[in-house]
């Protein structure tokens, strides 16, 4: 963290633009721009982004608890909003071990509000790229054991991998690194529910921010190849173990996500 790269407030960055949509402050015009652009085409968006959160606390919950992992690396994590995965992690065990990476220059002047812990776990902070796996992991190796089970956490980033071949490839060198018990948390966008969803996305990609790249479930599901799938599966993340209300199933969103055990 010596050197802290320029914050481009020129061109709309998706960590920016979902904070917007989430209700958050750290933002400027150019992603409420694009941000508002996005929901006059498609106003369930801000709903995806609720949902997505909510299904990152469900699945941190489920690993910690249920799945007994300590262990955390979280590529793509964004902005600090609430319910970060240290917090919900920690909140079931509190030794918990978190590592963030993120390639947002602003992502990183937050970073120490990722960083705080309870006093049995730690957290640490990475400035890199998805692109760049192996660096991820050497960093991440200085605080976690790789020799013991961990949860991968790609939440909403995959998107920006064009081409799914090269994708896949990430995933699984990132995989490959963790031991066996280790498991996989996939949320990523979709084009299956709404068309205008898929217009509001053609429309952001061609703003200047970096592009987002739908995909189907099907391809979803690719990225879980070898892997154990935790019930129920790869589903519209607002289906995934979702709390029962007397409002009933609650209705399904462009985003799929799963959770994979590696054998």
């Amino acid at each position: 963290m010596n050197h802290t790269p320029a914050i481009d407030t020129n061109v709309p960055h998706s960590a920016r633009v979902w904070n917007y949509w989430l209700g958050g402050k750290d933002n400027y015009p150019v992603d409420r721009e694009a941000g508002d652009a996005f929901l006059e085409i498609f106003p369930g968006m801000a709903q995806g982004a609720r949902a997505s959160r909510a299904f990152l606390g469900r699945t941190v919950r489920y690993l910690a608890g249920e799945a007994g992992l300590r262990q955390f690396l979280d590529v793509g994590t964004g902005l600090p909003t609430a319910d970060n995965t240290h917090e919900v992690a920690q909140a079931v065990a509190p030794n918990s071990r978190i590592v963030y990476v993120d390639n947002d220059p602003m992502v990183l002047t937050h970073a120490r509000a990722l960083m705080t812990s309870s006093p049995e776990g730690a957290t640490d902070y990475v400035h890199a790229d998805l692109h760049e796996p192996e660096k991820i992991l050497e960093h991440a190796g200085q605080l976690l054991d790789l020799g013991r089970p961990v949860g991968l956490m790609l939440m909403g980033i995959l998107g920006h991998i064009e081409g799914h071949d090269r994708a896949q490839k990430i995933v699984q060198h990132l995989m490959g690194a963790l031991a066996p018990g280790s498991h996989l948390v996939i949320n990523d966008g979709t084009n299956v529910h709404s068309k205008a969803n898929v217009e509001a996305h053609q429309q952001y990609n061609e703003s200047g921010g970096v592009p987002y790249i739908q995909r189907s479930p099907e391809e979803i599901g690719r990225f879980f190849e070898g892997l154990e799938l935790v019930e129920p599966g790869l589903v519209s993340v607002t289906r995934w173990r979702y709390e029962k209300t007397e409002f009933g199933v609650p209705p399904e969103v462009d985003g799929y996500g799963a959770v994979g055990r590696k054998p």
